[in-house]
């Protein structure tokens, strides 16, 4: 079943040519059906979510035109929902709250649903990444287009990698966090960088910028101390010959190759209540010095997402899934990671887009252009979570 992206809902809604409550209601179906098999859900929240959707539709009545009329999103955890009060302002429908990681589970885990463990929609067998790990799913299985996520080192971006949607973590800084490091940032999953840019208009109050094509990128597959497995650098780099070939960057090759200090030790340093700071801090000055040179001389930097394809549910063994997003925690530069085809084991790959501070809106440009140029193809898993995309 093809099921709508969140701006054709929106417009559909505020046309009345849909119900925001007949939407609503469709969604609510849909995770009833396969939510059992994907565990992608703490909380559905119907009855609510069926009030919320007829003041939308009241809202239209009165003339409103809401941004996100009647487009069903889910929010991540079950704290989640305070966080996306812009988007609820913006007539958007908030159904339910995603899996995290459970109580006392390491930081590195994927997702507990309600109904167990949460499964990767393209194989069960496979864990779709975490934190974010059932608003992932849930976009990836069509049952909503829109899920917020936080990013603090990787959380949305590797479970869109390994789900196959579009997933952006916003400057370090710009929006409130409870994180005291200040390493995690807010963040979007959805099926296209169309629906994530519109999330952006909404919670920015910015739109996307219009910069002339081609722009300048650095390609680097291991950011100069990562050892990425060879599928996931492959898919990355065709994509990036995809959206050379389509007009959209020109690679730039730079006197030195992109290096810079593995930011891992740094990182768990400043999340380790304690620790003496001073060596992380060092470490972030050179990356920052590294990032900053880099981007004078181009426009963006692009990575594989991921090391490593989705790896089982007993876990990732001694290669973590963050050694190549949460350099840009430690950073602050924003990030999105966009799909990058299928693997040979017929799960997901993504490339990674990083852009200098604030320029959120480079990257939705670029992703926008690259999807609406065929560079860079939207997929969606099974909602059975079968090793098959939908139709």
């Amino acid at each position: 079943m093809s099921v709508d992206g969140a701006r054709e809902i929106a417009d559909a809604v505020c046309a009345g040519a849909r119900r925001a409550v007949d939407v609503v209601a469709e969604t609510l179906a849909r995770i009833e059906r396969a939510d059992p098999e994907l565990c992608a859900f703490l909380d559905v929240w119907e009855q609510q979510a069926l009030q919320r959707a007829a003041e939308a539709d009241a809202r239209v009545a009165a003339g409103e035109r809401p941004p996100l009329a009647g487009v069903p999103v889910a929010v991540k955890g079950r704290r989640g929902l305070q966080a996306a009060e812009p988007l609820l302002d913006a007539g958007a429908v908030a159904v339910g709250a995603t899996s995290v990681p459970g109580p006392g589970t390491p930081w590195q885990t994927w997702g507990l649903g309600a109904r167990g463990r949460t499964v990767n929609p393209w194989r069960a067998d496979r864990t779709p990444g975490g934190s974010s790990a059932g608003a992932a799913v849930a976009v990836a299985a069509g049952l909503v287009p829109l899920a917020t996520g936080v990013d603090g080192a990787g959380s949305v971006r590797i479970p869109a990698a390994w789900c196959g949607v579009t997933g952006l973590k916003v400057t370090g800084g710009r929006f409130p966090s409870r994180d005291r490091t200040g390493l995690a940032a807010p963040g979007i999953l959805a099926r296209t960088a169309a629906d994530a840019s519109l999330w952006w208009r909404v919670v920015s109050d910015r739109g996307a910028s219009a910069p002339p094509f081609p722009l300048t990128a650095v390609w680097s597959p291991g950011l100069g101390f990562a050892s990425p497995d060879p599928e996931p650098v492959s898919l990355a780099r065709e994509t990036v010959g995809r959206l050379v070939e389509a007009g959209v960057v020109r690679l730039a090759r730079p006197p030195v190759e992109p290096s810079l200090l593995d930011p891992g030790p740094a990182w768990l340093t400043l999340r380790t209540p304690g620790a003496d700071p001073a060596g992380a801090h060092r470490v972030r000055a050179a990356n920052d010095t590294r990032l900053h040179a880099l981007f004078d001389r181009a426009d963006l930097l692009l990575t594989p997402t991921t090391p490593t394809a989705p790896h089982g549910h007993d876990g990732p063994g001694d290669t973590y899934s963050t050694a190549l997003t949460w350099a840009f925690n430690l950073s602050g530069q924003p990030a999105l990671s966009v799909p990058a085809g299928l693997g040979a084991d017929g799960c997901p790959a993504g490339l990674q887009l990083v852009a200098p501070h604030d320029r959120e809106d480079l990257l939705l440009t670029v992703a926008e252009e690259a999807e609406r140029r065929g560079a860079v193809e939207p997929l969606r898993a099974s909602s059975r979570g079968e090793n098959r995309p939908l139709g």
